[in-house]
């Protein structure tokens, strides 16, 4: 069985977000027999074939981005050939040039859609948009989302929930670095071992602004790891608020983050907007047995981080609720370690890649049998 991924982009190295999932079902199915490619677009790479972790990555230079979306004329050719050497073509959503891709192809193949996310900052375009996505989602033969949360609050999903299953994102633990002694000892001792711990990216909708609201007036350390769009701006608010129990770290190595998940006493994750669909950093979370603090937001996020079971779950918005929430994991250490265990066990029950990675195989099989009857 060859199965084709399709999405925007692929640097299997990416800390979150799609394209780290893609690279763990690509591995995962690659261990049980499946020959897996990925198809997608870059800035700088020209058109050319590399060897990923065992899979192969097909890359296409674009020629303009829109609306954060890449399109490239070369595509068309590259994808129809690459399309029709496979069995099946597995696309990753949001992604609207993958919606033309396949809508002009005409090729009579199996196809499936994992459901990332809604379409959530782009108002104004996705008005224009939504006839092609309604007709990309009509064209498939099954979609995917990524938590029963996802499927029940998406008002997308509805309109398509009787070819819709759930297969929850899953990691591997062992493919991520064992942090040594040294780099143990580096972070334990600038910060001990009693402080939250935020990973990601530093986007608008991580509700980054909330937690500093939140740790005014407190004296919990609070580390913050990774980059992006926003980062200079939080600074600048932390500085001005006189923030000085907030640690910005900016991005680390896998090694680094990997003991700092190690040491710390939660995990906070306080996004805001729906446009955080899972929240794998919280699922780090939970792999690596730490308690959890996130936000209700009818995603992903509430299906890995149970209330008052695996954490603590707050309003969106609410400086006062999160601060509520660090209160209580700090001074009930014994409830906080219960809780990082069943979040730890929740892990190994729902959301391991191995798990992962099964599921979508049945599913191929699955369709590709009803291709055949």
């Amino acid at each position: 069985m060859k199965v084709l991924h399709v999405f925007k982009t692929y640097f299997p190295d990416t800390v979150g977000g799609v394209e780290q999932v893609i690279n763990q079902i690509a591995i995962g199915t690659v261990k049980l027999g499946v020959t897996t490619e990925v198809f997608a677009l870059s800035r700088t790479a020209k058109n050319r074939t590399i060897n990923v972790n065992g899979h192969l990555v097909h890359r296409c230079r674009s020629n303009f981005e829109l609306a954060s979306t890449p399109f490239s004329v070369s595509a068309f050719y590259r994808f129809r050939r690459l399309a029709k050497e496979a069995d099946l073509v597995h696309y990753h959503f949001p992604y609207p040039f993958a919606d033309v891709l396949h809508l002009s192809a005409g090729i009579n193949k199996p196809s499936l859609v994992t459901y990332h996310s809604d379409i959530v900052k782009q108002k104004q375009l996705l008005k224009l948009y939504r006839p092609l996505q309604q007709r990309f989602l009509n064209s498939v033969d099954h979609i995917v989302a990524t938590s029963p949360n996802y499927l029940q609050t998406s008002n997308v999903l509805s309109g398509f929930k009787s070819k819709t299953s759930v297969i929850p994102i899953g990691l591997d633990n062992s493919s991520y670095p064992k942090a040594s002694t040294a780099r143990l000892n580096v972070w334990r001792e600038r910060f001990g071992s009693r402080f939250f711990l935020f990973v990601g990216v530093i986007r608008y909708y991580k509700g980054l602004h909330i937690l500093l609201d939140a740790a005014q007036k407190s004296s919990y350390p609070i580390v913050i790891v990774g980059s992006g769009p926003i980062e200079v701006e939080l600074k600048e608010k932390a500085a001005k608020l006189g923030l000085r129990n907030i640690h910005f770290l900016g991005r680390l190595s896998d090694e680094d983050k990997v003991a700092l998940l190690e040491l710390c006493y939660a995990v906070i994750f306080p996004s805001h907007l729906r446009s955080e669909a899972f929240g794998i950093s919280l699922l780090e979370g939970a792999m690596y047995g730490k308690p959890l603090i996130s936000s209700e937001i009818g995603t992903g996020t509430t299906y890995i981080n149970i209330d008052k079971e695996t954490g603590v779950v707050v309003p969106p918005s609410n400086p006062s609720a999160l601060r509520d929430a660090m209160d209580y994991l700090w001074n009930n250490p014994e409830e906080a370690d219960a809780m990082g265990k069943r979040a730890e066990a929740r892990y190994c029950k729902l959301f391991t890649a191995k798990q992962m990675a099964q599921s979508y195989v049945d599913t191929y099989k699955g369709l590709l049998d009803q291709r055949i009857s």
